[in-house]
């Protein structure tokens, strides 16, 4: 979820007061606070997103290397597979287009935290098992463990 507070240039004395009071919480960012607050020649626009921890790359890097090789076993591209395992991971939905109706995964990876692509890292394994192609599982290290 994604909140947008838009504080229109006319509430100017409102501006000044929320820069203040983030300048306070926040100096390190104080100057440039106010700095915003004196160009905010229409008004400001304050974001609010909650922080999102995304996948690492050891298991983007674990998640290729064997999806290619289960790819290979299969027949399939690397994209072809992966486009699959998505699906299977993270549910489908079809989409009516000028071509048809094409099958795509609800959540793609680059969208996805550390929880949500162990959920596809699993579901690899698990395809790969399931169609006698032996995933080993990811070995964790101690180095992971402090990531998480």
């Amino acid at each position: 979820m994604t909140i947008d507070i838009i504080i229109p240039a006319k509430e100017s004395g409102r501006i000044l007061r929320l820069m203040t009071l983030l300048g306070n919480e926040f100096t390190d960012v104080r100057q440039g606070l106010l700095e915003v607050a004196g160009d905010a020649r229409e008004g400001i626009t304050l974001t609010i997103t909650p922080v999102v921890h995304p996948h690492s790359h050891r298991q983007r890097a674990y998640y290729w290397k064997w999806l290619r090789a289960f790819g290979e076993f299969c027949g399939t591209t690397p994209d072809e597979t992966h486009n699959e395992i998505l699906c299977k991971a993270y549910g489908t939905e079809y989409i009516e287009t000028r071509w048809g109706i094409k099958r795509r995964p609800q959540k793609r990876s680059s969208e996805a935290t550390r929880p949500e692509y162990s959920v596809l890292i699993d579901t690899l394994v698990r395809t790969a098992a399931e169609m006698d192609f032996n995933v080993p599982p990811p070995v964790r290290s101690i180095k992971d463990e402090r990531e998480d």
